[in-house]
């Protein structure tokens, strides 16, 4: 026989959005408005000083299509993300399952790596560009030890790799932190049973650690990847907001500031570029979440 829901009484649904009307509210208000609002904005072109704007369509896209710099920001933004991404979820595991096991002074070395996270990335920019500078710590030890010195923020072949390692030594810490919740999660009794087997710690860690973590892997490699196409203060400051040296630290981020604030008649631009932004980040994740399936199930 089978059983039917209870009917919730009218006055319970009333009060119940009621209480999700203020929620609501502020979603419609700061998040669906905006949306709305840069689409509309996207096949336009607006002049911000005096409000007038006019409807080009794709015209817009069209621009973007045929700039060299929106390019050479797809460029560094895709090599970015395919850098950036494995790098720091490789070595976020790695170090989770290093500090997974019984080792002394655990909680301070998860204290210690956990630091470069809670430090700004205003902050952790200006310690990198302190180091790298020609008079830096690093272009000094270069200098002494072997002849010679690279000039890393004014080189566009390294310009982009200081803002990767940058990203790299500041996320690590917080996706560690997961791996390392995710791994007290599995059950002790597998490493067990393979340590009876013979398996050795490699071993261990591929064939229980890997599987196992794969919902964690999932999230990490989506935050990541949504986090990197949205790379904007680094380049911001160690370019001065310019995207040099000859636009090797330009990102679609650092593009669409450019359309938005430094040219006022070009925010249908720079909304046309946010729209195309979303859509490679959701085309991005849709195609990540194809190949790594957050139950850990196979395709």
């Amino acid at each position: 026989m089978m059983s039917t829901l209870p009917k919730i009484p009218r006055g319970a649904s009333i009060g119940a959005y009621a209480f999700l009307l203020p929620a609501l509210l502020v979603i419609g208000l700061f998040t669906l408005a905006p949306i709305a609002y840069a689409l509309f904005v996207s096949v336009q072109k607006m002049d911000l000083v005096s409000g007038r704007h006019s409807f080009v369509g794709l015209r817009n896209l069209a621009y973007l299509v045929e700039d060299d710099k929106f390019w050479a920001a797809c460029h560094n933004t895709m090599v970015y993300v395919a850098v950036v991404v494995p790098l720091q979820t490789a070595i976020a595991m790695a170090l989770a399952c290093a500090l997974n096991g019984k080792i002394r002074f655990k909680r301070s070395f998860v204290t210690l790596l956990f630091l470069p996270t809670l430090t700004s990335s205003a902050a952790m920019t200006m310690i990198f560009m302190w180091l790298f500078n020609n008079n830096g710590l690093v272009v000094q030890f270069l200098q002494q030890h072997f002849g010679h010195s690279v000039n890393f923020l004014g080189d566009p072949k390294w310009a982009l790799g200081i803002i990767m390692l940058m990203n790299v030594f500041s996320t690590i810490p917080g996706y560690m932190v997961v791996f390392l919740a995710g791994l007290q999660e599995i059950p002790a009794a597998l490493y067990e049973a393979a340590l009876l087997d013979g398996a050795g710690p490699f071993s261990r860690h591929w064939e229980i650690s890997v599987p196992q973590l794969t919902p964690v892997t999932c999230y990490v490699l989506t935050m990541g990847l949504i986090g990197c196409f949205q790379v904007f203060d680094q380049a911001f400051i160690l370019s001065g907001g310019e995207g040099g040296p000859e636009n090797a630290t330009l990102t679609f981020t650092l593009l669409i500031y450019h359309f938005a604030f430094k040219n006022y008649n070009t925010m249908g631009l720079a909304c046309a570029l946010a729209v195309v932004l979303t859509a490679i980040i959701f085309c991005a994740t849709l195609i990540l979440n194809r190949f790594v399936r957050p139950d850990g199930a196979n395709r």
